[in-house]
């Protein structure tokens, strides 16, 4: 099992130092995520303090940046790291895509499947000399000049993950990208019931083999070196059910489990307001079903029993305490589960 980690966001100048001790701890991967900075800029300065971690976006939001605009970043880190950069893209809902991106918003499955299918046209295109002409509904791409060409990059295309939480986006990442991202208010039954059928569908047309597709996150780790430490991981994680839990779109996770009301009641006290009650809300028992939580000595095993149905890599870092600053040897203990990824085809 791989495992990555998140780089600082605040500050560029925390970036370099931050890269380095993530590669030496053992991590597989430097991470950045789309809040309120731009992940770009800090992989560009992990590109060069590294030299094994792979680096990657968990995710970039996709919409508000033409595939033009993101090809040529992800063009330029996939130089500069000299081929570990990982390109994970997210829609985004409808609300942050108009009120807070301001760009128009369209069909998300369809336009996503253009989005990646573009990138690579595009790649293609740069790498080979071959004329450029891609048209699909949502986006065209025919002018193709050389003083707008790049060049220098012989590295194998740039892997392309997305984050997926319906079924309409989980058949596009099956069909037509390198892995998915799933989001973390995911449990160990949605995912084999409800993600990886829908991911192994859209599969079948991709031309890869399931040892080439990466299946990441779907859940939290909550650990630390004694049980004060678990108990503030399970409120952190408690904090982040009871914000999203409250959101409609997550419901039928919730109703899987025979939690719909609780749902329900999670709403009615967001939209009255009452934001910082919604933890209070969440039982024990359902974090469990998010989360694997242990010890140091114990997450291993509880690792082990709620991620290792086919997912290949996990997330650290997401929380505020409970899941940061692994000891190296855990990190080695966590990489020997074994998974059915094995790397990214070569496109």
């Amino acid at each position: 099992m791989r495992i990555l980690t998140d780089l600082p966001m605040d500050d560029l100048n925390k970036v370099g130092p931050a890269a380095r001790a993530i590669e030496a701890a053992g991590y597989d991967g430097a991470m950045t995520m789309e809040h309120a900075s731009h992940p770009f800029l800090p992989l560009a300065i992990a590109a060069v303090e590294t030299r094994r971690v792979e680096l990657l976006t968990a995710v970039a939001i996709a919409f508000p940046r033409s595939p033009m605009v993101c090809a040529y970043a992800a063009w330029d880190l996939q130089v500069a790291s000299n081929g570990r950069f990982v390109l994970g893209l997210g829609s985004q809902v409808r609300a942050h895509n108009e009120r807070r991106f301001s760009v128009p918003w369209s069909a998300p499955v369809a336009r996503m499947r253009e989005y990646v299918e573009s990138l690579r046209a595009l790649w293609r295109a740069w790498r080979s000399g071959e004329k450029l002409d891609y048209r699909g509904e949502h986006y065209r791409f025919s002018l193709l000049t050389p003083p707008f060409t790049p060049s220098g990059n012989d590295r194998p295309m740039t892997p392309v993950t997305i984050a997926a939480v319906g079924p309409g986006m989980l058949r596009v990442a099956g069909s037509r990208c390198d892995g998915v991202r799933l989001h973390p208010f995911c449990t160990s039954r949605y995912f084999e019931e409800f993600c990886l059928p829908r991911l192994l569908e859209g599969l079948e047309e991709n031309g890869i083999t399931r040892e080439q597709f990466e299946i990441t996150g779907g859940g939290y780790i909550v650990t630390g070196r004694d049980e004060e430490a678990i108990r503030r991981g399970m409120d952190e994680v408690k904090m982040r059910l009871g914000y999203l839990g409250s959101t409609p779109n997550y419901w039928p996770v919730l109703e899987m489990h025979g939690y719909g009301e609780l749902g329900r009641r999670l709403r009615l006290m967001a939209v009255q307001g009452k934001w910082g009650e919604l933890a209070g809300e969440i039982p024990d028992d359902l974090v469990h079903l998010f989360a694997a939580v242990g010890v140091h000595g114990e997450i291993k095993a509880a690792i082990e029993a709620r991620f290792a149905n086919g997912v290949d890599t996990l997330y650290a870092g997401i929380l505020p305490t409970a899941d940061r600053d692994l000891p190296p040897d855990l990190i080695q203990d966590i990489q020997t589960i074994p998974v059915a990824f094995t790397g990214f085809a070569e496109r």
